[in-house]
């Protein structure tokens, strides 16, 4: 496979576009709301109206307002990118709303269902990098991906870069890890490149269990090449030759689209052996992960993979150092291989261009809680957190905001009165909060704060693996506390008590989950002291 045969496929699917482009959503969201049937009648449809001969029917991924899907785009032009401003993105569509958007398409109208407005925040504010081909390539075709310039960046990165330079490109685009820490991507490619190792290992980290997050399923099921071609750009510049995603059994459209992606890119000679004609061998394989929310930590990640029972071990040493089976392994996340290859096509300088000084770039969120729309987004690192929820999520239905939840069961619940906050890694840590994976939660004023943090402390507590006792026992009895408070029978020495505890289970546990644990907590104390307080038992029950 050479430049010349990928401009060939590409230009042979262009050629084979209809002058109209009808695309359903069949991401896990549209699904669980009936898309298939939407798109197995639509398939119909188009062939009872005999304008088979002029519509394409296309299974896409994920169109972003998960809230009002299944979403159903129509399209002239063939669909052509820089005319989707133009389509029409219908909403709530059922399998029998599909014939009248059929009648509409042959009478040049519009159907009588509701339609998103494409002018609206929510899709004007958005920045896609990581996204630009969601709701655009169809995922279970490999045809689809390199149309749109898949693997383009990957056979540049093979005949024209050395290793080096790759290295030197990524750490100059600032890019820094998308899976909740923020470490500088391009020092982590750096270190493993330069460590001694007869076998180098690539892992992609697609083990998303933060509740509310669903950003890195969304970019596996619709965009699942795109990872593939990080991993390998990845693979090539630290020199190493076998890949594994480690995903989690709980995403089982995403395994099915990732496996379908693997054999299109064997075959075509874009993974395996001597890839794109050259002396570079990369394969990837898939680890299925079986729910357990530790085993997003690296070291148990790694141990998972091995066979072994997912419990995290001390680092140092890190992974860079002794990962899979003793050697030298890379660790990125979903989102942060997806943003390789833009980089390497559009260039360092063009990346680092998006952004604030210290956090360059997007970041992908998963919009979701009591605001009207919900769903997928991407924005420019910086952007406040008022301009999410307010302006794209189009704000609370009835009643205002009371806190904005990010990071997951690691992060912490920002009050309205720090909305005007940008969204970067300094900015969140410093109101005790973090980016994390993507996903961020709003809460109106009717959300008891006390009751979110036991709630999180609870999943905490069911996900710890036990290993060491101040996760193990400290989650328990935080949540015991809490649920104490909840229910109206604490003291003020409970409180205290509970706070003592936040301190040692954050500084003496094992992995980030336990050291995390306690976010939740010390957050709603921070800013929601008083609703404790409140619930705090005013006299002492006599005995």
């Amino acid at each position: 496979m050479d430049q010349n045969e990928l401009q060939a496929i590409a230009e042979k699917e262009r050629k084979s576009r209809k002058p109209i482009r009808v695309s359903c959503c069949t991401a896990a969201g549209c699904l669980s709301s009936n898309s298939q049937a939407v798109l197995d009648n639509l398939r119909a449809e188009v062939k009872v109206a005999a304008i088979d001969g002029r519509v394409d029917v296309c299974s896409v991924g994920c169109m972003k307002l998960c809230s009002r899907g299944p979403l159903v785009r129509v399209a002239d032009g063939g669909g052509r990118r820089d005319q989707l401003k133009d389509a029409v993105l219908y909403e709530s569509v059922q399998p029998d709303d599909v014939a009248p958007v059929i009648r509409a398409i042959v009478d040049g109208g519009r159907a009588d269902i509701p339609v998103a407005d494409r002018s609206h925040p929510f899709f004007s504010r958005q920045k896609p990098i990581v996204l630009e081909n969601c709701g655009w390539v169809e995922p279970e075709r490999i045809e689809s991906y390199i149309e749109a310039g898949g693997y383009r960046a990957l056979h540049y990165v093979l005949r024209e870069m050395t290793p080096e330079q790759v290295l030197k490109e990524v750490t100059q685009s600032g890019l820094r890890g998308r899976g909740g820490a923020g470490f500088p991507a391009g020092v982590k490619w750096a270190l493993v490149a330069k460590t001694p190792s007869d076998k180098k290992y690539v892992v992609c980290n697609a083990d998303e269990g933060d509740p509310g997050a669903f950003m890195d399923r969304s970019v596996l099921e619709s965009d699942p090449h795109r990872v593939l071609e990080g991993m390998a750009i990845a693979a090539y510049a630290v020199g190493a030759a076998q890949g594994y995603i480690y995903i989690r059994g709980e995403y089982p459209l995403a395994i099915n689209r990732l496996q379908t992606a693997i054999r299109s890119a064997k075959r075509m000679g874009l993974i395996g052996g001597h890839i794109m004609d050259s002396p570079f061998d990369f394969n990837v394989d898939l680890r299925i992960g079986a729910g357990a929310f530790v085993c997003g930590e690296e070291t148990a990640l790694m141990a998972s993979i091995e066979g072994k029972r997912g419990a995290p071990t001390p680092r140092p040493p890190y992974p860079a150092e002794h990962g899979l089976w003793g050697h030298s392994t890379l660790i990125n996340n979903v989102e942060t291989l997806a943003n390789v290859a833009p980089i390497l096509r559009n260039g360092a300088d063009w990346f680092a261009s998006v952004g604030t000084e210290k956090s360059k770039g997007t970041k992908v969120f998963a919009l979701a809680g009591k605001i009207r729309n919900t769903g997928l987004i991407e924005v420019p690192m910086g952007i406040t957190l008022r301009e999410i929820v307010e302006d794209m999520g189009d704000g609370i239905p009835d009643g205002r905001v009371k806190a904005v939840q990010t990071g997951g069961p690691s992060g912490g619940c920002i009050p309205t009165e720090h909305l005007d906050t940008p969204v970067d890694y300094e900015s969140l840590a410093a109101l005790g909060s973090i980016m994390g994976s993507g996903g961020m939660i709003v809460m109106d004023e009717k959300t008891n704060m006390v009751d979110v943090a036991r709630f999180f402390m609870e999943f905490c507590m069911d996900e710890s693996c036990g290993k060491c006792i101040p996760c193990r026992a400290g989650t328990v009895q935080m949540h015991g506390l809490l649920q104490k408070i909840c229910d109206g029978n604490a003291t003020p020495d409970d409180l205290a008590l509970l706070e003592d505890l936040c301190d040692m289970v954050r500084h003496t546990s094992l992995c980030g989950l336990g050291q995390t644990a306690p976010n939740p907590v010390m957050s709603t104390l921070r800013f929601f002291r008083h609703e404790y307080e409140n619930l705090l038992r005013k006299e002492a029950i006599l005995t």
